[in-house]
């Protein structure tokens, strides 16, 4: 079962970067649950552990990170809600993957060159 975007996501932003023009209150709405969930340490290292691979299953993720299951699972929920990260069960497993949409939003923020 595939989880979908959190409600109201959009694509990126068509531009631009913080230096160039002034974030829209729309996209700051849109983009900030993103920063804040990648504030938290462990949510840092558990996006780009799963940003390294197509998909990574949780019995992956675990391992990585001397936490209890129960703190990954919080973890993880924070990354799917502010839609950095998607999931699908596969029997008893939990697969995840970034979605590059998330990425390219936040990089095109964050970005010097843009436009």
């Amino acid at each position: 079962m595939t989880n979908s975007a959190p409600a109201g996501a959009q694509p990126a932003p068509t531009c631009c970067a913080l230096t160039k023009i002034p974030v829209s209150a729309a996209d700051a709405e849109r983009l900030a649950p993103m920063f804040k969930a990648l504030g938290d340490p462990v949510r840092l290292r558990m996006a780009s552990l799963i940003a390294t691979q197509p998909e990574l299953c949780v019995c992956e993720i675990t391992p990585a990170f001397d936490l209890s299951s129960g703190t990954i699972s919080h973890h993880l929920k924070s990354l799917r809600d502010a839609g950095l990260v998607d999931s699908e069960r596969r029997g008893t497993f939990v697969y995840y993957w970034i979605r590059p949409e998330a990425l390219a939003a936040l990089s095109a923020l964050l970005s010097v060159d843009c436009c």
